[in-house]
């Protein structure tokens, strides 16, 4: 039976005017997501992690010696801290662990690596705060999500130890767009199509390798990484990226959790205070998280 939620949320979403300058698709971003409001049991503090802005988000009962490391979506161009504190509040909670969500550098002003460079710089913080690595998960969506696993592989190439999960929501993982999904979910994805793709790519490599593993770590050796959730919605454009990563992460023999969500639209647990599903797949990604950093 169709759910008349996500139908709802669709239709907002057509009824938006669509910003074409990146300044006002900034603008625009950031106040979907404040527009949700925080619990008032929700915590926020503003931190400098090794230079990078951040915030620690916490919600009663969170376990002060895990955390996540969240990685906001938004193309490498938008997105920041106010767009997705609602997402990474309740992400916490369903994990039972504090948070660390980072504010890193975004194209075109600062380009690949800029975010991984970021993403690297955070991790460290939380290590030499006194955080073991085996009790830090990495999540992030979109964008994030393919941030996830090219910050992983750039903690590797920096000898750093690894952390206990990574949590990918909608993940981004192919700068040049050449999914199937590109074509034959166009109709069904209200907000995320291959021109505005190829757009944000073209920004965030300016000129560079399309194909590099801190980018598209779909072209990258996914040996020994800790355990993945991908989930993606059946609606999304970027279906295929998540497949692939799966097949990468499988063939390289890392533990891997790919869930394919009926109906449901890119990121949709941004809409977790209007959607049930957006609530589900969140406590199914924070399940993960517990799973993974347990005793850890």
């Amino acid at each position: 039976m169709p759910d008349p939620q996500i139908a709802a949320i669709r239709a907002i979403i057509a009824s938006r005017p669509r910003a074409s300058e990146v300044p006002q698709m900034r603008k625009d971003y950031d106040a979907r997501g404040l527009a949700y409001g925080l619990p008032a049991d929700v915590t926020v503090e503003k931190v400098s992690a090794n230079g990078v802005p951040s915030e620690w988000t916490s919600t009663p009962g969170a376990d002060a010696s895990k955390v996540i490391l969240f990685l906001h979506g938004g193309g490498y161009v938008i997105g920041s801290l106010d767009s997705h504190r609602h997402l990474v509040a309740e992400a916490g909670r369903a994990a039972g662990t504090r948070t660390l969500a980072i504010d890193y550098r975004m194209a075109p002003e600062h380009p690949f690596p800029a975010a991984v460079e970021d993403t690297v710089a955070a991790y460290r913080f939380l290590l030499n705060s006194g955080i073991a690595a085996k009790n830090i998960a990495i999540a992030g969506d979109s964008a994030g999500g393919g941030l996830v696993v090219g910050g992983i592989l750039a903690i590797r190439d920096a000898g750093l130890p690894l952390p206990g999960c990574a949590w990918c929501i909608s993940p981004w993982v192919d700068m040049e767009a050449l999914g199937a999904s590109f074509q034959d979910r166009a109709a069904t994805d209200p907000t995320v199509q291959a021109p505005t793709i190829k757009f944000m790519a073209d920004t965030y490599i300016a000129g560079g390798d399309k194909r590099h593993p801190h980018a598209a770590p779909i072209y990258g050796d996914l040996r020994g990484l800790p355990p993945i959730m991908i989930q993606v919605g059946a609606a999304e454009t970027l279906l295929d990226d998540s497949i692939q990563l799966a097949r990468a992460a499988g063939i390289a023999d890392v533990p891997v959790d790919l869930q394919i969500w009926p109906e449901m639209i890119h990121v949709w647990h941004s809409y977790h205070p209007v959607l049930d599903a957006g609530k589900r797949a969140i406590a199914a990604g924070g399940a993960f998280v517990r799973t993974h950093l347990q005793g850890a």
